[in-house]
This record gives structure tokens, sequence and C-alpha cells, in this order.
């Protein structure tokens, strides 16, 4: 299991470090060239870079933490840690829409030249840069199974849709112009909400992981399928599974033969366990509450349940 856990975060170092590299470098490009094109939705696009230095650092320190094995004060785990970072990376975009959407308010009320040519194709190059970054982030997200991941990955397509909306805007202003200047600044508003749009989508799903929210219903399904697979069991009584990082928790109720022993049901119990988390290996612990099957539909047992 250490030696998973390693794995899971080296691949994940490896997806956020290259993301910190390409705000560094994509956020100075944006704004020198949002300053010297004239271009607010350049210039906010470029701020909203700055913030992404900020946000993969925090997914970083929240999937670092994920990664760390239980202890006495946790004896679940970390994995909700990754919950944190992400509803914190949904925080930050809505504040960087307000603050896009802020900049250019004040743009439109005050008149300014159009932007310069130039800067739309630094918006093509920064458009095709960032959705890379977004389905390199967003396939390690999915096969590490990372909510901190994934929200990492859709800020980074949120800022290509930003980019892409200013890159229209600024089309518009500088070869069409005249009454259609304030293009730019309506760009940006519009990929403010985008922003926000995806912001609720990953606060919603921090929010269910961080308040305990059922599994996924076909994944509940087989793990009763596959405990109602093991010989001594008659019937699962009630199963619930929560989130945490990558992994799941699994409570459950089995019904047994009435006349079964605490010995042999203590066994059974772990064999349940244990073949729970053979097959299906993002259960990280199971427990499990034994209960009498109904007298007229319990099977008799002449003898001890062995597993077969």
């Amino acid at each position: 299991m250490a030696s998973m856990k390693s794995v899971r975060l080296a691949r994940g170092a490896r997806a956020l470090l290259t993301a910190i590299a390409a705000n560094v470098c994509l956020a100075a490009v944006k704004i020198t060239a949002g300053v010297a094109g004239r271009s607010q939705a350049l210039i906010a696009d470029g701020i909203e870079s700055l913030t992404d230095l900020f946000v993969s650092a925090v997914v970083w320190r929240g999937f670092q933490i994920a990664s760390e094995p239980a202890d006495e004060r946790h004896p679940y785990g970390h994995g909700k840690a990754e919950a944190v970072a992400a509803f914190c990376v949904a925080l930050i975009l809505l504040l960087a829409a307000l603050a896009i959407v802020g900049g250019a308010v004040r743009q439109l009320v005050r008149p300014h030249p159009p932007p310069k040519a130039f800067t739309l194709l630094v918006l093509l190059a920064v458009v095709g840069v960032k959705e890379t970054m977004f389905r390199l982030i967003q396939r390690t997200g999915k096969e590490l199974d990372s909510a901190a991941l994934r929200s990492e990955a859709w800020h980074q397509r949120s800022d290509a849709i930003t980019s892409g909306a200013a890159a229209i805007g600024i089309s518009i202003a500088v070869f069409v112009g005249g009454k259609f200047e304030a293009a730019d600044e309506i760009a940006a508003m519009a990929a403010a909400g985008v922003i926000l749009y995806n912001a609720r989508r990953i606060l919603r799903e921090a929010m269910h992981e961080l308040m305990d929210a059922a599994a996924d219903p076909d994944f509940l399904r087989r793990i009763r399928e596959t405990t109602c697979q093991t010989p001594g069991v008659h019937r699962v009584e009630k199963c619930f599974a929560r989130k945490s990082g990558p992994e799941y928790l699994v409570d459950m109720h089995l019904e047994v033969d009435p006349q079964m022993s605490v010995g042999e049901a203590h066994k059974l119990a772990h064999r349940v366990k244990d073949r729970i988390r053979r097959e299906l290996p993002a259960v990280k612990d199971v427990l499990i509450h034994i209960e009498p099957a109904s007298n007229a539909t319990a099977p008799k047992l002449s003898r001890p349940v062995t597993e077969t």
C-alpha cells in the first residue's frame, strides 16, 4: 500500500509541477503582452495565471497531505485533504471571476484605444498550452481518482476558456472596431461567467465528499454482489460507502445464520472484508456488523462455514 501511495504522489507531483512551470511562463507573457498591447482581457487573463500558481500550491499540499498514512489523531487517514484543496480552488476561482468582471466594467466606462493585433497571437498560443495542460492533468486525476487534481485540471481549462474568449473579443475589437471596441471587455466578462460555472461544479463535488455523500449506486451494487458471493452470507441488510480522497470507507450490516457462533461470524466478516478489498482495490476499509437472519429464511448450518 505504501509503495502505491508513493507512486500516486510522484505522478501527482509531476503533473502539478508541470502546471506550475507553465503558469509562471504564461503569466509573465500575458501580462507583458496585455500592457504593451492595451488589452484588458489579456491582462485579466495574466492575473488569473498568477492565481494559478497559488492554486497549484494549494492542490499540491492537499494532494501531499492526503497521501500520508493514518495516525492516532486521524485514524481514517488524511484523504479528505484533497476535497479541502478542491474547495479552496473553487473559492479562488470565484474571487478571480469577480476580479475579472470588476476590471472589465471599469474599462467599459472609461474610453480607451482598442487592443493591438499581436495580442491575438499571444492568446491563441496560450489557449493551446492551457488545453494541453488540462488534458494532461485531467487524465492523471482520473487515473488516480483525485478530486484535487481534477479541480486543478478544470482550473487550467477555465484559463483556456478565458483566453479563447479574450481572443474572440480582441479579434472583434481590432478587425471590426467602431461600436465593437468594447468587445474585449465583454469577452472578459463572458469568460468570468464560465469560470463561475466551473467553480460551482468543483465546489459541489468537494462539498459532497466533505459531507460524506453516498457513493455511486453502481459502486455500492458491486460491493453487495461481491459480499453475497461469500459463502455464509445470507443477505446484505445495509451497505454504505463514503469517499476519502481516492479511497472508500465501507460500513455494512450482514445477515447470517442465527445459529452461527461468534467465532464463525468473526471469521466470516474477515473473509468478506478481504474479498471486497481484493476485488475492489478502491475500498480502503470495511466495518461489518453481524445480524441474525430471519429464522424462516436463514439456512441451517450443520458445520462451520468455510469459503470454497
